[in-house]
């Protein structure tokens, strides 16, 4: 049996309903906060068990039977995701999971200036050291993160950014049914595995698409930081929240998203969506 967590969000209900098109409902289980929320999937013959990392007693019972579990990272930027993945990773082994797989990222190491790579990084540790078979899915930055990382070039006309720097934008469509195709694959992928779009494009190579689609003119900047973070903080937005985001762009700016690899295109058959089809 196939179990996944975060089945009612994008990113794993995009692999649940590709698993759907392969495998019989009765051979994949979901595990949500709220079960009422994947009742797309119950009225598919899917099982629907209610699991919360964060109620650590509770959650080994909804992970009994997995042959392989999904695990999708946290997303919360206020928790401790490392603790949460650590509760969930161990009730993965007190429930005597076969794999466990977990949606990671491209560019996760402990130095970054990117929080959640950091996490992603000790999270791969845990995996590791808990004697349990595992898969890391280090995705792409989803393109999809273009639409605030480039700020409203659509108003503005200009790009604007604190540094510069290479990104492998991926489609997040695209990761979710790489996903499903590694846990139908023949062989099991072991530790991390990436997943990326074929090209690392800049902002600055953002802003020439932006143009190309819009047909109009659109400026690149590169203002530096503490230009860009007062003028973020003075428009209004959460200090904390635009520390996080200068994160993302200083670790571009250090290469730790700019490696490519061509799993992802042949995982798929096909060539990975571009990130300008997130442009408009």
């Amino acid at each position: 049996m196939i179990i996944i967590t975060g089945a009612t969000g994008a990113l794993n209900g995009a692999t649940a309903e590709h698993l759907l098109d392969q495998i019989d409902p009765g051979d994949l289980a979901v595990v949500t906060r709220d079960p009422a929320k994947a009742q797309r999937f119950a009225d598919r013959g899917v099982e629907v068990r209610r699991g919360d990392y964060a109620e650590p007693a509770a959650l080994p019972e909804a992970f009994v039977g997995a042959d392989q579990l999904l695990l999708v990272s946290s997303n919360d930027p206020g928790a401790d995701a490392v603790a949460l993945h650590r509760t969930a990773i161990d009730a993965a082994v007190a429930a005597g999971v076969g794999r466990v797989l977990y949606t990671s990222h491209q560019g996760a190491t402990h130095d970054s200036p990117f929080v959640p790579a950091a996490h992603h990084a000790a999270t791969e540790d845990l995996l590791r050291a808990s004697g349990l078979p595992w898969t890391s899915l280090r995705n792409g930055f989803y393109a999809h993160s273009t639409a605030w990382m480039m700020g409203p070039w659509q108003t503005t006309g200009v790009v604007s950014v604190p540094v510069d720097g290479p990104v492998s934008w991926t489609a997040r469509e695209d990761a979710a049914e790489a996903a499903a195709r590694i846990l139908l694959a023949d062989q099991p992928y072991d530790g991390p595995v990436t997943l990326t779009a074929p090209q690392a494009p800049t902002f600055a190579d953002l802003a020439g698409y932006a143009a190309e689609r819009s047909g109009r003119p659109v400026r690149f900047e590169a203002i530096g930081e503490d230009a860009w973070t007062e003028r973020a903080v003075a428009a209004g937005q959460d200090p904390r929240m635009v520390g996080f985001l200068l994160g993302m762009y200083q670790a571009a700016a250090q290469g730790l998203f700019a490696g490519t690899d061509p799993l992802l295109g042949e995982l798929l058959g096909r060539a990975p969506r571009p990130v300008q089809d997130q442009l408009s």
